[in-house]
C-alpha cells in the first residue's frame, strides 16, 4: 500500500511539475510569436542643447499657438489636445467657424513612427502634416501662408528664436521652417507601455488575462495591420463599414491618388493609447473598444468573436496605453502681439 501511495504521489509531482514546463513553454512561444511583429518602443532622448533644442521648445510654442489659425483660436492643440492624449474625444473636430470637419483627428502622440501621415496618407511626414490643416479652409483656415508668417514675424521673440532655432539660413522665420520645429517637437511625443516592458522581457509586465488578449489578437489576424513599433501607422487597408452604402461612403486614399483601388482605403492608425483616444473609425462613430473590435474581426477576418474574446482583446489593448511624456506636460508660455501683429478675423 506504502508503494502505491508513493508511485502517486511521483506521478502527481511529474504531472505538475508537466503543467508547469507546459506553461512555460507556451508563454515563451507567445512572446517570440510576438516578437516577430513588434519591437519594443523606447522614449527618445529629448535634445537640451544646440539648434535641436530651440527647434522643440519652437514647435511646442507653435503646436499651442492659436495665432497660426485665421480666428486667433484654433491651435493644433484645439483638436489633438496632449492633455488626453493628443484628440478631442469628439467624432470630427470643430473647425473654422465651428463647423465640424469630414474625419475623425487622430492623435499625434507616435505619429512620428507612422509610414505616412493623415487618414489617407496625403502627407510624407509630421513636418509636412503640421502645415496642411493650417491652410485647410475647413480647418485652421488661413487664407495663405504669406499671412502666416505675417503674423509670426511681428513678434519678435519668435523671430529671435527661428534664429536661434535655424541659425545657417539667412531667412529662417518662412512656412517650412514652422512645419519642422512643429515636427521636431512632435518626434518626441512617443509612449512606452507595459506592452514595451513585456517585449524587453518581463513576463510579469502583461497580466494573464491581457496575454490571453494577445495571443487572440495575433491568431485572429490583427497584426496584419496593426504590427511594427506603433502597432500599427505602416499600412492602408480598404473598409467600409457593416450596412453602410459604399456609393455614399467616404472614398478614403481615392481622394489622393485617384486610383480606383484606393476607394473607400485607410491608414490602419496605430493601437498605442488606443482605450483614450476615442471615438474610433475615421468617422469618429464608434465610441465602444470591444464594438470597434467586433467591427474589425467581421469586416477583416470574417469572424464573428464571441463576448468573452473580444473582452480579452480589449484588455490586451488597454496594456498599449503609455504615460505622457514630460516634453508635452509643459504647457508653454507665448509670447505676446504687437500692434503691427495682423488681427485675427472670424469671417
Amino acid at each position: 500500500m506504502k508503494t502505491v501511495f508513493l508511485a502517486a504521489g511521483v506521478l502527481g509531482a511529474l504531472g505538475l511539475a508537466g503543467l508547469t514546463f507546459a506553461s512555460s513553454v507556451a508563454e515563451e512561444a507567445l512572446w517570440k510569436q510576438a516578437r516577430q511583429y513588434y519591437r519594443p518602443l523606447r522614449a527618445p532622448e529629448v535634445p537640451t542643447q544646440g539648434p535641436r533644442a530651440v527647434q522643440v521648445k519652437l514647435g511646442r510654442m507653435l503646436f499651442h499657438d492659436p495665432r497660426l489659425s485665421r480666428s486667433g483660436v484654433i491651435s493644433c492643440n484645439t483638436c489633438h489636445n496632449l492633455a488626453t492624449y493628443g484628440t478631442d474625444n469628439l467624432p470630427t473636430s470643430l473647425g473654422h467657424g465651428f463647423v465640424p470637419g469630414p474625419r475623425n483627428s487622430p492623435t499625434v502622440f507616435n505619429a512620428a513612427l507612422h509610414s505616412r501621415q493623415f487618414w489617407d496618407g496625403r502627407a510624407r511626414d509630421v513636418e509636412e502634416q503640421a502645415l496642411g490643416p493650417i491652410l485647410n479652409p475647413k480647418e485652421m483656415a488661413m487664407p495663405a501662408s504669406e499671412q502666416v508668417i505675417e503674423r509670426i514675424a511681428s513678434i519678435p521673440e519668435y523671430v529671435a528664436l527661428f534664429k536661434q532655432a535655424f541659425p545657417d539660413q539667412k531667412n529662417p522665420v518662412n512656412y517650412r521652417n514652422i512645419g519642422v520645429a512643429i515636427g521636431a517637437f512632435e518626434r518626441l511625443l512617443l509612449t512606452p507601455s507595459r506592452f514595451d516592458k513585456y517585449l524587453e522581457g518581463d513576463r510579469k509586465a502583461l497580466t494573464a488575462r491581457e496575454k490571453r488578449g494577445l495571443k487572440l489578437f495575433l491568431d485572429t489576424g490583427c497584426a496584419a495591420c496593426h504590427s511594427g513599433v506603433a502597432v500599427g501607422g505602416m499600412v492602408f487597408q480598404k473598409f467600409v463599414k457593416p450596412g453602410e452604402d459604399p456609393e455614399r461612403a467616404d472614398v478614403g486614399r481615392y481622394a489622393v491618388t485617384q486610383n480606383p483601388k484606393d476607394r473607400h482605403v485607410f491608414k490602419a492608425y496605430s493601437l498605442r493609447n488606443i482605450a483614450r483616444t476615442y471615438p474610433y473609425l475615421h468617422d469618429g462613430s464608434v465610441w465602444d473598444l470591444g464594438e470597434v473590435v467586433r467591427i474589425m474581426a467581421t469586416v477583416q477576418h470574417n469572424r464573428s468573436l464571441p463576448s468573452d474574446q473580444v473582452a480579452d482583446i480589449v484588455a490586451f489593448l488597454n496594456s498599449l496605453t503609455g504615460e505622457i511624456p514630460a516634453v508635452a506636460r509643459e504647457l508653454p508660455v507665448l509670447p505676446p502681439s504687437r500692434l503691427n501683429t495682423p488681427r485675427p478675423s472670424l469671417e
